[in-house]
């Protein structure tokens, strides 16, 4: 079917502000009522940014655990009998390189003030001193000080971070001071990673500003996704430091809050502007301009926000999914960026609109000279030309377009059905970090298995039944008796391997089937054990959820099955894509040296589940700003292969435009000096990458061409059931 190219051009909207649904008339009460709009706005960012300077201090560095767990209910048993000496006590490593620690008097000096150090601290409930055969090194020369938990383990993360530098400048010539343990990891991941994402948003923040004005082709256009960024960002901080109240709330949460306030303020303002640039240009013959822009804005509102009002509603049921989750890190940081969504939404829904009913043309303002076009040009220019005969390409060779993309997601793709998962091992911590150099002292003065010592707690009674299993199981290298309570007896037993090791994992679970009835496993590599099995075993039932949940918003949204279906499976490409590459470079060690890390053979355990879930969000926002568009062109004019054209000649260019801005903030994160926000930035980029150019610009539109008429069916009886859901004006 041949069309010619004028068919392709914005259809004439018709003048004036016509009463549409809820949308239109919420835009329309926005854009007259701006200064309640304003003073409204500037109340809630006042209200919740009086709390955000405390964001960095009340939020917690722990939290990265199965609350529900075996090993957590050792650890409170631990707490309550025995000082608090399991996974979150300190452990300071002294050692000494000329003498043995007991004949050197340096050595006794700097152990007495550690001592006296740790017991100044009110979060410190004991200290044990080195004792022989127990923590102290055969050769004499490596001691242990153990300091006892007297509070949570969030605040423990903390104690470690505010006593690391002071208990480091104890060190003399020759015997040094590092601070190990549980917490002191958390608390160095927690320091490196969180201060090389500020590095990375700095960096990426010139980029950002590059991006929106080439996207939005002048500077006050260019300056909206700021005002929905920043009215979001502020809201969610205060509100994060509210629930600090309620219940702990991850350091993670504000990060990853940051960047989904920036990522969807762009996206969002992106599709709003544009659609009410091309309302405007509709109505370039309407005399009155006030008329004309509160038209405009009626119009946007009717069919592009509420593309976003649906695309917000996917993001959030997809990492509401995350929730399943029983970790309150996990929890706490999905909550963080749940309210920054949220939060972005309504400023988008109410702040944005009025913006845009003031503004009228003078949202081009600013126009940059490349960017600018004829006053009352209404066909096609620049991007959206490109976009428009790309679309008549792939309308014509569908088949050889779609099965190229198909080949190449699939290759890419392939290395996931060999990805392992795990646990980060304490090669993510930099090594000048004291809690790794600790965590090394001990392995080589005790054993690789000592840091990772599990605390195996059993009743009374069966105490030597539990000491004769621990002493002839294959796993463990040593076993010591620590301790007798009114209730429990608390035995110390040290793995032959490292505490990431999937053979630690393994002795735990034997040692669980095997102890008496009632015993506990504890201990911080069991800890890591239980929240790497409890990922596990959600992770498909969170992706489960995904593609059902998600298919039901399309079809809802969308009204097609075809469509709806053709949007999650395409969703489930691109992440399977992504994990691909990130199985060949973080688990196969590829570009490891270009990219400065050291591989642990595996990618780390939630990186499936959670920027899974992530990803799926954005995705869905991808594909409803594609589909709603290609959806509301063939409700006007029946013609499939019109409606897919004009989907990409509108929507596509603020499809690529956001991926533009999305993956060059990510690929900051991947330049970052750690590892983690390195894994976190090569998968999202590599995602949205593929998910903008080859999956919502390529497949999704030969699903259309291909399917034609088919793509917007829907059964009699189906359409009786859903709710209708148009994206006309």
């Amino acid at each position: 079917m041949s069309t010619t190219r004028a068919a392709f051009t914005y259809p004439e909207a018709a003048a004036g502000a016509a009463p549409g649904g809820r949308m239109s008339r919420l835009g329309i009460w926005s854009a007259t009522h701006l200064r309640v709009v304003l003073v409204g706005w500037l109340v809630i960012v006042g209200a919740f940014g009086a709390f955000a300077p405390q964001v960095e201090s009340v939020l917690s560095g722990g939290g990265w655990q199965d609350s529900g767990s075996q090993s957590i209910a050792a650890r409170d048993v631990i707490a309550k009998d025995f000082a608090g000496l399991g996974s979150t006590a300190l452990q300071v490593v002294v050692h000494d390189s000329t003498r043995t620690i007991f004949s050197d008097p340096d050595a006794q000096r700097v152990i007495a003030r550690i001592t006296a150090a740790l017991k100044d601290d009110r979060r410190i409930s004991t200290v044990v001193p080195p004792q022989p055969g127990l923590s102290v090194s055969r050769d004499g020369r490596t001691a242990v000080v153990q300091a006892g938990a007297a509070a949570d383990a969030n605040a423990m993360v903390r104690a470690a971070d505010e006593l690391n530098g002071p208990l480091r400048k104890l060190s003399t010539g020759s015997v040094t001071v590092q601070l190990t343990g549980s917490s002191a990891l958390w608390a160095n991941f927690n320091k490196v990673n969180h201060a090389a994402m500020i590095r990375s948003e700095v960096l990426s923040w010139p980029v950002t500003m590059v991006v929106l004005v080439l996207a939005f082709g002048s500077l006050v256009a260019a300056g909206l996704p700021l005002m929905l960024t920043l009215a979001g960002l502020v809201t969610a901080a205060g509100a994060l430091v509210l629930a600090t109240h309620v219940a702990p709330v991850s350091i993670w949460a504000m990060n990853f809050a940051m960047m989904f306030a920036l990522a969807l303020g762009i996206d969002y303002a992106l599709f709003i502007v544009v659609r009410f640039r091309a309302a405007l240009r509709g109505r370039a013959d309407e005399p009155d301009v006030a008329a004309r822009s509160l038209a405009a804005v009626a119009e946007t509102m009717d069919t592009a926000g509420k593309a976003v009002a649906f695309s917000s509603v996917t993001v959030l049921v997809s990492l509401s999914t995350v929730l399943l989750v029983p970790s309150p890190a996990f929890r706490g940081v999905t909550l963080g960026i749940m309210l920054a969504v949220v939060a972005v939404l309504a400023a988008t829904l109410t702040l944005l609109p009025a913006v845009l009913g003031r503004l009228g043309t003078r949202i081009d303002a600013g126009t940059i000279r490349f960017a600018r076009s004829k006053k009352h040009d209404r066909s096609p220019s620049g991007l959206s030309r490109v976009l428009d005969r790309w679309g008549a390409l792939l309308h014509r060779r569908p088949w050889l377009a779609g099965g190229l993309a198909v080949a190449l997601l699939s290759f890419l793709a392939w290395p996931v059905t060999a990805l392992h998962t795990g646990m980060p091992s304490i090669s993510i911590i930099p090594a000048s970090q004291s809690a790794r150099a600790g965590y090394v002292q001990i392995a080589d003065a005790f054993g690789p298995g000592a840091p990772g010592t599990l605390s195996v707690l059993t009743r009374r009674p069966d105490t030597p039944i539990a000491l004769t299993t621990l002493g002839e199981d294959r796993g463990i290298a040593a076993v010591m008796p620590a301790g007798i309570s009114q209730g429990w007896s608390l035995t110390l037993a040290t793995p032959t391997t490292d505490a990431s090791a999937k053979a630690t994992g393994a002795s735990i679970e034997r040692l669980r089937r095997e102890l008496p009835t009632g015993s506990l496993v504890g201990g911080a590599a069991a800890e890591n054990h239980d929240l790497e099995r409890v990922i596990a075993a959600r992770t498909p039932l969170v992706f489960g959820l995904l593609i059902g949940l998600g298919f039901l918003l399309l079809l809802v949204a969308l009204g097609s099955p075809l469509v709806a279906f053709a949007g999650v499976v395409t969703n489930l490409a691109s992440i399977a894509a992504a994990f691909g590459v990130a199985t060949w470079i973080f688990q196969d060690g590829h570009l490891s040296g270009a990219l400065a890390f050291e591989p642990q053979g595996f990618v780390d355990a939630w990186g499936p589940l959670f920027f899974g879930a992530m990803l799926s969000g954005v995705a869905m926002d991808y594909t409803l700003f594609l589909l709603s568009s290609a959806r509301e062109h063939y409700d006007r004019t029946g013609n499939p292969d019109y409606a897919m054209r004009m989907a990409l000649q509108t929507s596509g260019r603020v499809v690529l435009a956001a991926a533009a801005v999305m993956v060059a903030v990510f690929l900051t994160f991947a330049l970052a000096g750690p590892l983690a926000p390195k894994e976190m930035g090569i998968i999202l980029a590599v995602a949205v990458f593929l998910d903008a150019l080859l999956v919502r610009l390529l497949v999704l539109p030969v699903v259309l061409r291909i399917a034609g008429h088919a793509a917007w069916h829907l059964p009699a009886w189906l359409g009786r059931v859903l709710p209708s859901v148009t994206f006309s004006h």
